[in-house]
């Protein structure tokens, strides 16, 4: 059987003199970009080919099926092989739209087959085309590495066509394949070079459409910076050219850059500018509906009032087809937001809009679009607590989706079910469809991670608030050790899903329960929920423990914020003390009776939490690090349990210690390499010699089990500003984590420091960057801290770790507790804004 009903969608670039333009899509269940079918190529059954390509670009894509059905078979009676391959690719096409994957495969393989035996050989180009085709099914169906080569024949007969904007084309195809086997540098290297070869055409339609390609691939891979300097390049041209056609939606891909980059005034801008230049009432829509959609994730109700109006009338008036059915669903998504959504348009006019587009699915045969809109309508009615209508629409949407096995549909309406029951005081009922929804999410781990931020199937919006309300539910009351074994389990998919979100794919799939790995380690697991936090420990050998402070989110967040303030050394010390030992009371002080054997707390950290020092905790008269050592964990993503063996360390050893590119120096990086470096084999690089080339050469090279990093470097809750200083630019955190993965497993890291680096503070998220990069690299733990601290006292800080570390017995948690313990008693440093920042994620052994 074929993979599930995908809802990611590629770049999938086609023939053509504007083969490189690309149709924009406004459905929640894909990605920005969707495939036009190449030009026609053939002669006789000319006209039906051109029916159906109308029809699909307007969206009715069962029609198109049924149409490029007629066509194949009419070639294939007459013999003609290469315009019966054109239909039955023009038909794989319009049935992977359809979500029918298993008819999608057996045309475009019906579709080769005729090309192979076409006498004589069929053209170049068509090939290509075809070729084309069967790699975005690959894709789509998770099959990167066969895309990727697909798509190299292609260019190779682009190439022998002469069609060099065909050949690019393919290129940009590639780099999202490279991009999802995880060759990182690789892909960001072949889209900058095809910057270069499109820098070399003469300014055209065609180049400004391939640029505003590239820009939307830049941004499909989380460099949003650099596809809005490329987008802003096309518009250059576009408007020099005065190029009408192209001019909305490059201003459109330069919203959506500007959105995830944060800037929304930027945003707003370019989208007004979107539809003003919009040449068709399509066109106008797609701008409006993203200014609308953007007005009210902003709370900017006033400025979203008077578009409402103007968008169901625009939608009313557009014939049924995809554009206006996932039109109407993303406004009611977006209306569907708000409490108070009648302010803008009144419930009724709403209701009446999702049934007629439930109906214009049904007409198109379009279940996906249909199973989509009985999901809002079913959201409309549990706002309104119809409560008998709501379940029956989206019990609907559920049987739809089910027989589609399009698991992104699932997660959406089983939540929605969990919710109407919860909602009606059913909670037992409830369990199931929470249960139905978390099974979907992690089927689609891999689609979910890669899907565009600006897709309303968001993170924040529908897939954490589904694992936090079922562990809430999981928690009500008296939760005996299957619900907490549950409840436990749900927390660590859910710090998965955050690091997948992350790094905007699946980051590994092998797990290890942690206290199977550390007789002597508790796990504590705090859990903030609206109305209390929550917190299971997990000691080997005995129950789950469980105990909750019955607090709001806001307190407690509130709370944290004042703890992070009070770590800078001038604050009131007595403060600090008073709010660390409160948070000392939430989650130590209720299971201490349960630590007398505990050498090691390992702390699966929730929310805002992550800011937090855990070691920095005080319960009146000591620090938790100088009763434990303390480490992180994503929970059960922990890498496989092997202990650094002492005798054996060899380090790569990095860093800068002067100004460079606008950073400050650092000038205790350099004693701080040096030392190291006589403490334990070392190879290194220093200043000039710190450049990316060198680093991936030693560590392809060297047999170091630690790479040490001292140099500036910044975690971000953003992939993009999330990097890592060298002497010639930056290693973004995908880069560094393709190149600790380069190496063979005999090789792979079992410590990597990151020391100076700035962590985002506040940010919630900026610390699952540490986390991720363990994770995901293979690095068996990391070391970093999450502010920026005083290079000497990282320096001393060091020094003493790696002497710690080379002691027998110390495992990598207990060296740095012992180094911390040395700044606390025997220097200057023992102020916890100098000590604690320093964490260590991962393997602690």
């Amino acid at each position: 059987m074929m993979s599930r009903s995908k809802h990611r969608r590629l770049l999938h670039l086609c023939l053509g003199v504007l083969s490189l333009s690309l149709a924009i899509a406004i459905t929640p269940a894909q990605a920005t970009l969707q495939p036009t079918p190449a030009p026609i190529v053939a002669a006789q059954p000319a006209t039906l080919l051109d029916q159906g390509r109308t029809l699909y670009q307007s969206g009715r894509f069962a029609e198109a099926v049924s149409v490029w059905q007629t066509a194949a078979q009419q070639s294939q009676a007459k013999g003609d092989r290469s315009n019966a391959a054109l239909s039955l690719s023009y038909l794989s096409l319009a049935q992977q739209e359809l979500g029918q994957w298993a008819e999608a495969t057996q045309s475009i393989e019906q579709s080769l087959s005729h090309l192979k035996a076409t006498k004589p050989q069929a053209d170049a180009i068509l090939w290509a085309q075809v070729l084309n085709t069967q790699a975005s099914l690959l894709l789509h169906t998770g099959k990167a590495e066969a895309a990727l080569e697909t798509w190299k024949q292609a260019q190779t007969y682009y190439t022998q066509a002469g069609d060099t904007i065909g050949s690019l084309g393919s290129q940009i195809n590639q780099s999202q394949a490279l991009q999802s086997l995880g060759y990182y540098r690789r892909a960001k290297q072949q889209l900058n070079e095809i910057n270069q070869q499109l820098a070399k055409l003469p300014d055209s339609q065609v180049k400004v459409s391939g640029l505003r390609t590239l820009g939307a691939t830049l941004q499909m891979i989380g460099d949003s910076t650099e596809s809005r300097k490329v987008l802003e390049q096309s518009l250059a041209i576009a408007k020099a050219k005065n190029l009408k056609s192209e001019i909305s939606a490059i201003l459109a891909g330069l919203g959506k850059a500007a959105t995830d980059l944060n800037d929304p005034d930027a945003a707003l801008a370019y989208l007004e500018q979107s539809e003003q230049a919009a040449v068709s009432p399509i066109e106008k829509l797609q701008a409006r509906l993203d200014r609308f959609k953007l007005l009210i994730d902003y709370g900017l109700l006033d400025q979203a009032a008077p578009i409402a109006p103007q968008l169901l009338s625009q939608l009313e008036q557009l014939p049924p087809n995809r554009t206006s059915m996932y039109g109407a669903i993303n406004f009611a998504a977006s209306l569907n937001q708000l409490e108070n959504s009648e302010k803008l348009l009144s419930l009724n006019t709403l209701s009446s809009l999702l049934e007629k587009t439930v109906q214009s699915a049904k007409s198109l045969q379009d279940s996906q679009a249909e199973a989509y809109a009985l999901n809002q309508w079913g959201k409309l009615y549990g706002r309104t607590e119809q409560w008998a209508e709501a379940e029956t629409v989206t019990q609907q949407s559920l049987e739809i989706a089910r027989q589609l096995q399009a698991d992104e549909i699932i997660a959406q309406s089983a939540w929605q079910m969990g919710r109407l029951k919860i909602e009606q005081g059913k909670t037992k009922q409830a369990i199931s469809p929470y249960t139905e929804a978390v099974k979907s999410l992690r089927a689609i781990r891999g689609d979910l991670a890669a899907i565009n931020p600006d897709v309303q199937f968001s993170f924040r919006e529908s897939v954490e608030p589904v694992y936090r309300e079922f562990v809430a539910l999981l928690l009500e009351g008296q939760p005996g050790q299957a619900e907490l074994t549950q409840a436990r389990e749900l927390i660590e998919s859910l710090q998965v899903a955050e690091l997948d979100n992350f790094f905007r794919e699946a980051c590994l799939d092998k797990t290890q329960q942690i206290d199977q790995v550390d007789t002597t380690a508790t796990v504590v697991y705090p859990i903030i929920l609206p109305d209390r936090l929550a917190v299971i420990s997990s000691t080997a050998g005995k129950p789950l423990q469980y105990h909750i402070t019955p607090i709001s989110q806001a307190e407690v967040e509130e709370t944290l914020d004042q703890l992070l303030a009070a770590l800078n050394p001038v604050s009131n010390l007595q403060a600090r003390d008073r709010v660390s030992q409160q948070v000392y009371d939430w989650l130590i002080r209720p299971i201490e009776s349960e630590l007398k054997q505990t050498k090691t707390l390992v702390f699966v950290l929730d929310g805002k939490l992550r800011n937090i020092p855990m070691s920095a905790l005080y319960d009146g008269k000591q620090y938790l690090i100088e009763k434990y050592a303390v480490t992180l964990s994503p929970g059960l993503q922990l890498m496989a349990a092997r202990s650094l063996q002492q005798t054996n360390i060899g380090a790569i050893v990095a860093g800068i210690s002067e100004s460079r590119s606008g950073f400050s120096a650092l000038p205790a990086v350099e004693t701080e390499v040096k030392k190291i470096a006589q403490t334990v084999p070392s190879s290194k690089l220093l200043n000039a010699q710190f450049t990316g080339n060198a680093l991936s050469t030693q560590l392809k090279d060297s047999k170091a089990n630690v790479v040490h990093l001292a140099t500036h470097g910044q975690f971000s809750s953003r992939l993009e500003d999330t990097f890592l200083l060298t002497w010639d630019g930056v290693v973004n955190i995908k880069e560094l984590s393709e190149l600790l993965q380069s190496r063979d497993a005999s090789k792979a890291i079992d410590l990597l420091v990151l020391s100076a680096c700035d962590t985002a503070s506040g940010d919630d998220r900026a610390v699952l960057g540490l986390a991720g990069l363990a994770v995901k690299s293979g690095a068996r733990s990391t070391l970093a801290t999450l502010w920026p601290v005083k290079d000497k006292a990282a320096a001393t800080l060091m020094t003493q770790f790696y002497q710690e570390l080379g002691q027998s017995r110390s495992t990598k948690a207990e060296a740095l507790r012992q180094a911390q313990l040395h700044l606390i008693r025997k220097t200057d440093f023992k102020d916890p804004f100098f000590w604690s920042g320093f964490v260590m994620v991962g393997n602690w052994q």
